[in-house]
């Protein structure tokens, strides 16, 4: 369970930050799309030396890297449309939620009344956060975008389960990377990943390799806990995420925020020792 712990906090810290980079470009699809392929190349890399997850992750990889590719594409639409610190809680913390219950429902995970009553407190904290106005295009993608992230979460705990999990989160960036370019393509948007490239590689290989490490560790922590517990901790990313926005993005950060962070930070403190 230390293990699970340790990775998925990691994982808070290496997401706020590659989504914090993304929402502080202007072609936020395309950004995230040089991300992703940045980051399939560097899980190409490292895959002869992890090795293959197996023929049993095959249809878990390809049903992943198919939701992936629409998650980025509404992830993008509710950074485009909306508030980072309104955008990404409802996104996070909404997915996180919906994995954690299909995670008792479809995939076994066993939590226990206390642990429950703490992931009640995190994800209370996490969707409190969400105060800001904002357009209903903004909160409808970011509602998408939860729901993506529930789905996918749940497709690869149970890939990662049923095979090497490491292997299969290097293997599911290299299939990522191969779908959204695809999508990219067919959108037309060719030109537009190749223009800037230069000068942005340096950034967009730093935001892979923190994508991939950061969902390789939540994939190696479901196998060693309940997908509610590790995303619930990994979900903490989203305090870190309304303090980048305040200080980097330099978005509001009301008194409200402060109160929805520490509320997360006791809902953790209370799942790691019911744990």
């Amino acid at each position: 369970m230390l293990t699970a712990t340790i990775f998925a906090l990691t994982a808070a810290v290496l997401h706020a930050g590659w989504n914090l980079a993304m929402k502080a470009q202007g072609e936020r699809f395309i950004t995230a799309w040089r991300m992703f392929v940045a980051g399939g190349i560097l899980a190409a890399l490292a895959l002869p030396f992890a090795g293959l997850p197996g023929r049993d992750a095959i249809p878990f990889l390809v049903a992943s890297g198919t939701i992936h590719v629409f998650y980025v594409h509404f992830l993008s639409r509710a950074y485009d449309a909306g508030d980072f610190g309104m955008t990404y809680p409802i996104a996070r913390g909404g997915g996180a939620l919906l994995a954690a219950i299909g995670g008792v429902a479809l995939l076994g995970d066993e939590v226990g009344l206390a642990a429950g009553a703490a992931m009640a407190v995190v994800f209370a904290g996490l969707l409190s956060l969400a105060r800001p106005k904002a357009s209903s295009s903004a909160r409808n993608a970011a509602l998408a975008t939860a729901v993506l992230i529930g789905a996918y979460t749940l497709v690869d705990s149970r890939g990662a389960r049923a095979s090497e999990a490491f292997s299969y989160g290097l293997c599911l960036f290299v299939v990522t990377a191969f779908t959204l370019s695809l999508s990219g393509l067919l959108l037309g948007r060719g030109r537009a990943f190749v223009d800037g490239l230069a000068s942005t590689w340096p950034r967009d290989a730093i935001a892979g390799a923190a994508s991939v490490t950061a969902y390789a560790l939540v994939l190696v922590a479901v196998t060693h806990a309940p997908v509610g517990y590790v995303t619930a901790l990994r979900e903490s990313s989203v305090v870190l995420g309304a303090l980048g926005g305040w200080l980097l993005l330099k978005e509001r950060m009301a008194v409200a925020r402060l109160a929805s962070s520490g509320t997360i930070a006791l809902g953790m403190a209370l799942l790691v020792w019911a744990r």
